[in-house]
């Protein structure tokens, strides 16, 4: 039973709501049917809060804080949805646009891409800052995926999903700032990785098709969720 001092009282956008202490803003929203855009999150992974997307503004503070790992606190009230949050927004879909070779009208993930679909949900139309164009590898040395850095967005949805829910931590980050990659292992060839299992987690969970099946295209794979959460309930139910 739930004693009446874990439960938080808050407004988001105008509404009062009540939460559990545990639940983030980000939790608090989606339960509430307020939309606030994410990348790097996903449900039954560790929120890291690093794409920043989420980004609200708490009455009381002059920064703006990350809704996927912010806690509910008692009388917080939080805007979601502000002209100062939809510019920050853009320009933070823009940078990663930039950042690798995103070109939507040649690219294999066209119609089946979430960062194609957060660009379109933000109201971009062209983009600010000029464009890196960096000449990123593409590994196909696994038996049955391919990794494709030119789309990688850096979310880190599959070395979370790896670490966590597989256990194998097969996928890491490597490198700082706008240098940073995702490498397999010490940096091997991901088909001469010894600790991957070929599950295909880390292809389930990618959000731009930088990680894809060999021999389908990036709209006939049908991506199967639904396990993060049910796996991550098992396991805590465990310990």
């Amino acid at each position: 039973m739930t004693q009446s001092g874990d439960v938080k009282t808050l407004k988001i956008d105008g509404r009062d709501l009540s939460a559990r202490a545990d639940e983030t803003i980000l939790d608090i929203a989606r339960e509430n049917g307020i939309s606030i855009p994410t990348m790097c999150e996903l449900e039954g992974l560790s929120s890291p809060g690093a794409c920043r997307l989420c980004l609200v503004e708490v009455k009381g503070s002059n920064k703006l804080l990350p809704a996927c790992i912010t806690r509910a606190e008692e009388g917080m009230e939080v805007t979601t949805n502000s002209e100062r949050l939809v510019n920050y927004r853009r320009m933070i879909v823009e940078l990663l646009f930039t950042e690798r070779n995103h070109v939507c009208s040649v690219c294999v993930s066209n119609g089946n891409c979430e960062l194609q679909a957060l660009g379109q949900q933000v109201g971009l139309t062209h983009v600010h800052f000029p464009y890196r164009f960096p000449k990123e590898e593409v590994d196909a040395s696994q038996d049955r995926f391919i990794a494709d850095h030119n789309r990688c967005i850096l979310c880190t949805r599959c070395v979370r999903v790896c670490d966590e829910i597989e256990g194998a931590h097969t996928w890491d980050v490597m490198g700082r700032g706008i240098e940073s990659h995702v490498v397999t292992d010490l940096h091997d060839a991901w088909g001469d990785s010894a600790s991957c299992t070929s599950c295909g987690k880390c292809v389930q969970v990618c959000p731009t098709g930088a990680l894809s099946e060999k021999g389908r295209s990036v709209a006939e794979m049908h991506k199967r969720r639904q396990f993060l959460p049910y796996l991550t309930m098992m396991r805590e139910g465990h310990e």
